[in-house]
């Protein structure tokens, strides 16, 4: 055993759930023996109180200091895909490296538990919660946890774009809104919108991509269920005067009407839920004209790893996306053919450069975190912020998840 008694985290008064860990001996003693398992081939130093530390990782390797290790096996032991990151939001544990220590992780995800254990995972894999099906209402509810949190959050650490979904690169030295520009006019070409172009955007984020298409010449509609976001991007369309060519609806996508040239949709789908994939595409191919086409950006993991994440309810469920999934390239084509006619007509990936962008959103947040705090948010959300940014990178960084931009067609 590593440590004794753990006393209790210092947590902010707005989350006393997380002030004490989970009392349960046995599966902390579980987990302890498995994590060290998990480690050891590892490129990283799990430094411990003392300064002994666990892992593969030579004096340059990253480090993640355990603080607390009773209490840190305690978390993870009550429920690992849920305790690893809450153990950071408490400061159980902490790295001054936080990706690079959790790249490993992502790279060894489908093998950091035993495969003999891995057949009893539906025994204690939590479900996602009923109340978090993206149904018409619980898909706003779902929204609202995110991305109704505030615009000036947001716009803290995203670029002058207001863009919250992968940049496109074009080389080492290329600014952030210049890659979001390439991004959203790739998708642009993808959906084959140009002067006349009656299009459909299916999650409007703060407008850029609206504007963008407005620009060429084409005619948005452009849908979401985000009332902040509603609000800042009519006020951007207003400001670009482009009023007169995009209509921004608080609508669901199954509630849309009409049909157009184009429709687009950029990091939407992994918010959709696997249920309500069907309707999805369905409502794709009903919008479309006979001879439209689709630009869409996904963020994806592989078949079997999606199937296997399918029914699991992780920290990302909990305090960051409610209610999705994010898809594998097979389920997408397979979907868009059966529900909406669509065939696949080109692909581009570009994972690393959504590593890239999540560094330079962390980055900004770590830097503005005065701004931040000023807009009511304590510690405990910067931890989550700074978790959920870094874990995300190395998932991108590990190739564990990737991002493609995909060209449908009749």
């Amino acid at each position: 055993m590593t440590s004794s008694k753990a006393g209790p985290a210092t947590v902010d008064g707005g989350w006393p759930e997380l002030a004490a860990p989970p009392d349960a001996p046995l599966r902390a003693k579980i987990a302890e023996a498995l994590f060290r398992r998990a480690v050891r081939p590892l490129d990283v130093r799990v430094v411990l109180p003392g300064g002994r530390w666990l892992g593969a990782g030579g004096p340059e390797a990253p480090r993640m200091y355990l603080r607390r290790p009773a209490a840190f096996f305690q978390r993870l032991g009550a429920d690992a895909k849920i305790g690893f990151g809450e153990a950071y939001l408490v400061g159980d544990w902490t790295s001054d490296a936080l990706a690079e220590v959790l790249t490993p992780f992502a790279e060894r995800m489908a093998t950091l538990i035993p495969p003999v254990l891995q057949r009893f995972r539906r025994f204690v894999d939590r479900r996602q919660p009923a109340g978090e099906a993206n149904t018409v209402d619980g898909a706003r509810r779902n929204i609202h946890r995110h991305y109704d949190l505030s615009n000036d959050l947001f716009a803290t650490f995203l670029d002058e774009t207001m863009t919250y979904s992968s940049a496109l690169y074009g080389s080492p030295t290329e600014d952030l809104p210049t890659a979001q520009r390439r991004k959203i006019d790739g998708v642009l070409d993808y959906a084959g919108v140009r002067e006349g172009s009656e299009v459909l955007e299916i999650g409007t984020g703060w407008g850029e991509l609206s504007i963008r298409a407005a620009q060429r010449g084409a005619r948005v509609t452009s849908l979401t269920i985000s009332e902040e976001q509603a609000a800042l991007a009519r006020k951007r369309i207003a400001d670009a005067g482009l009023s007169d060519r995009v209509d921004v609806q608080l609508r669901d996508y199954r509630l849309s009407e009409g049909q157009y040239d184009a429709v687009v949709s950029v990091e939407m789908i992994e918010a959709v839920g696997a249920e309500y994939w069907p309707a999805f595409y369905g409502t794709i191919g009903r919008r479309l004209r006979p001879d439209g086409r689709l630009g869409l950006q996904a963020i994806c993991m592989d078949h079997d790893r999606m199937l296997a994440a399918a029914s699991s309810y992780t920290w990302m469920h909990k305090y960051i996306f409610p209610g999705g999934l994010i898809p594998s390239p097979e389920s997408i084509e397979a979907g868009l053919a059966e529900h909406a006619g669509l065939k696949l007509r080109a692909a581009r990936e570009f994972g690393q450069d959504y590593a890239r962008t999540l560094r330079e959103w962390r980055e900004r947040f770590t830097q503005r975190w005065a701004e931040v705090a000023e807009l009511g948010f304590d510690e405990v959300f910067k931890r989550m912020w700074e978790f959920y940014l870094a874990y995300s990178e190395a998932g991108f960084r590990s190739g564990y998840i990737k991002v493609r931009q995909l060209s449908f067609g009749r």
